[in-house]
């Protein structure tokens, strides 16, 4: 009766005042969140021209919940999101269990991504006694056997591990709204200009906070100069229209570094700094990837396909990174990894 009551009142308000407001001046991004989190129906009123709600029928209903519920929590940036998303949605339907999401989550990929996976109320999850389940960075074969009805992941998994077998799935789970999908396009379209052919190269990458906290923190480097180098020189070499498309959180680095002589090289709102999701759709819509650490590279070469090259063994052997982080789980097993130079962490002579 608790959770009963509990769904009704998170469906009366704010919520539900909230998408009256929003049809109200913007009917599409209503019917986005309606068909994503609610079951209702809307009429308008001749009088004011309000819509008014028909039926208020929240999708998690008493026999969805008989049947259990299973989360993850909604830390970190978008790589980060997407990891959680990837692996609740791969270990509940491993399980046999119905997974979704937190508000938080879904306000962070819904605008992005056409997910699917339904969200519970916010007030909600404090009248639940959930089981909470610690995750490393990697599948094993005690996830496959996880055991309880209300479960809540917790960790910031990442790895291809958990859901490759179902990549179709997630995929499309990661299918961009159709403005993302559009813009992305023409820009680099854009890009193409007067050329016959042309084979786009993604390229990110992770500078900002990485610089310091890799070397002072984890016993590691972020991509230099040469690593650059190596990576785009080596699709240079096996296609000749190449041109690559450069984001990153580090821009004035791979304006001074990554060699633009040839023409061949776009940095992402000339130059500037742009949105990260701006950025996430147009390397992702690229047909190969340069990633150098991170898990934004990391998605963006998994949904862009193509070959993917990645900085690899960019830590020391003793770094306590590589407790917590299984390079082999991470990259997928056709991915190139170039080594970094790990010359700047080793004592001066």
């Amino acid at each position: 009766m608790k959770l009963s009551q509990a769904l009704k009142d998170e469906a009366r308000f704010p919520v539900a005042m909230l998408l009256l407001l929003t049809a109200h001046h913007n009917p599409q991004v209503y019917q986005r969140y309606n068909s994503s989190l609610w079951s209702w129906k809307i009429s308008v009123k001749n009088t004011s021209g309000l819509p008014v709600l028909e039926h208020t029928i929240p999708s998690l209903s008493t026999k969805n919940m008989d049947r259990g519920m299973w989360t993850v929590n909604s830390i970190g940036r978008l790589g980060n999101q997407m990891g959680e998303y990837a692996t609740l949605y791969a270990l509940a339907k491993l399980n046999g269990h119905k997974a979704y999401i937190l508000p938080r989550m879904h306000q962070y990929l819904a605008t992005i991504f056409k997910i699917t996976l339904p969200v519970i109320p916010s007030r909600m999850t404090g009248e639940i006694f959930w089981s909470y389940y610690n995750l490393h960075d990697w599948m094993s074969e005690e996830y496959r056997h996880i055991q309880g009805k209300y479960v809540w992941l917790l960790g910031y998994p990442c790895s291809y591990t958990f859901y490759h077998h179902i990549r179709d799935e997630i995929l499309q789970e990661f299918t961009f709204h159709d403005h993302i999908k559009e813009d992305a396009n023409e820009y680099l379209l854009q890009m193409r200009g007067q050329r016959r052919t042309v084979t786009y190269i993604g390229v990110h990458v992770r500078r900002g906070d990485y610089v310091h906290v890799m070397p002072n923190k984890w016993k590691g480097v972020v991509a230099d100069k040469s690593y650059m180098d190596k990576a785009m020189n080596y699709f240079r070499e096996k296609y000749h229209d190449a041109i690559f498309m450069i984001v990153s959180n580090g821009m004035a680095w791979c304006k001074e570094n990554i060699d633009a002589s040839r023409g061949d090289v776009y940095f992402a709102g000339d130059g500037w700094e742009s949105s990260p999701v701006r950025d996430f759709a147009l390397i992702a819509h690229c047909n190969h990837t340069i990633m150098t650490i991170g898990t934004f590279g990391i998605w963006a070469g998994y949904l862009a396909g193509g070959e993917t090259i990645y900085l690899a063994n960019y830590t020391l052997p003793d770094s306590p990174f590589l407790r917590i982080f299984k390079p082999s789980a991470t990259f997928l097993p056709e991915w190139i990894g170039i080594p970094a130079d790990l010359s700047p962490l080793l004592p001066k002579s």
